[in-house]
């Protein structure tokens, strides 16, 4: 472990590596956009409603054409089910609006998340109206969801939820807990098969070095989430992609309202690109292969990203722009003057 890192103990093998590799990451962070040059990315788990717009402008910038915003908990419990639907329309509406004024395809998987699964009284009048938002146009799964705790009223709705994905035909993207990590992920593997849920149509998230082999055997597929202190940091990434190569791989940002990176994905393919890891792989973990895995809810088609979009952010949703009584939108991001 780097010795200057030896006292934090929140995640210590995020930290593991010699002294030269973590001299070697602050070069890479520093001038990262010299590796990906003429990269798409594609980042299946991020949270833009969380995100400002200076984000979609450096998302962009960076190469990244599409994104999944899964639906998850805000950071604090949901007291009625007004605010569920009203989440959920932002979701198939303005957020998808908002992307495509920076230039950035946008989908969503809609889901009762496992958090506020445990409020069971809220969580059955969730169920009732999740079938309303899972056929709206750029809902590519239903997610995120599985466990947090572990309780029985996480497995309940879980189970529930996968019904709804098969009754849909949508891939179901899957988040598995902090703690208990590899119990938790091996349940929501079972419990999918025993659903008769095809492991193909099952994205298994926020994978680490002690699940990814089950989840890979068993034909699932392998989702990373590069954030943090919390998860996956992207030199360890770099190691399982060299380890396991790139079948069945992605990786994600998952960024969010904590201390996290929507720039994780381009990063870590610069890291890959200056680690020997061969072009082709890396666009498979960080472009084609979330692609793939999405793409089976017949949501995705490729040429609505692979060529620039147009923007025109004089356009409207409900009457409200991107923009602010005559605000022009900034090009040149290092100016001193804000006009």
């Amino acid at each position: 472990m780097c010795q200057k890192h030896s006292e934090i103990s929140q995640n210590p093998s995020h930290f593991e590596g010699t002294a030269e590799e973590h001299e070697l990451s602050k070069t890479v962070q520093a001038n990262y956009m010299d590796y990906i040059k003429d990269m798409k990315f594609f980042d299946p788990h991020i949270h833009m409603t969380s995100r400002t717009t200076d984000d979609y402008t450096s998302l962009i910038d960076a190469g990244v054409v599409a994104i999944i915003e899964p639906a998850f908990w805000l950071g604090q419990p949901r007291t009625g089910l007004a605010s569920f639907k009203d989440y959920f329309s932002s979701l198939v509406g303005w957020e998808r609006f908002r992307s495509s004024q920076f230039g950035i395809k946008h989908y969503c998987t809609i889901g009762l998340n496992s958090r506020e699964a445990n409020n069971e009284a809220l969580a059955e009048q969730v169920m009732e109206i999740l079938p309303l938002f899972l056929y709206k146009e750029g809902v590519v799964g239903v997610g995120e969801i599985g466990f947090d705790d572990q309780t029985a009223a996480e497995e309940k709705y879980y189970r529930l939820q996968l019904e709804l994905s098969k009754d849909a035909g949508l891939p179901v993207q899957v988040h598995t807990p902090h703690r208990d990590k590899k119990k938790g992920t091996e349940l929501s593997m079972s419990i999918a098969l025993e659903h008769g849920i095809d492991p193909s149509m099952v994205i298994i998230d926020h994978n680490n070095e002690e699940t990814v082999e089950s989840v890979l055997d068993q034909g699932f597929w392998a989702a990373f989430t590069i954030y943090p202190f919390t998860k996956m940091g992207n030199e360890r990434m770099v190691e399982l992609v060299k380890k396991y190569g790139s079948e069945r791989i992605m990786i994600n940002s998952a960024a969010d309202w904590g201390i996290s990176d929507p720039l994780a994905v381009p990063k870590t393919a610069a890291l890959m690109k200056i680690k020997g890891i061969s072009d082709e792989d890396i666009r498979l973990v960080t472009y084609q292969n979330a692609i793939d895995a999405f793409a089976q809810s017949g949501q995705i088609n490729v040429a609505d990203f692979e060529s620039p979009l147009v923007i025109d952010q004089s356009l409207k949703f409900n009457g409200n722009t991107v923009l602010r009584g005559g605000q022009i939108p900034r090009v040149d991001k290092n100016s001193i003057f804000i006009s």
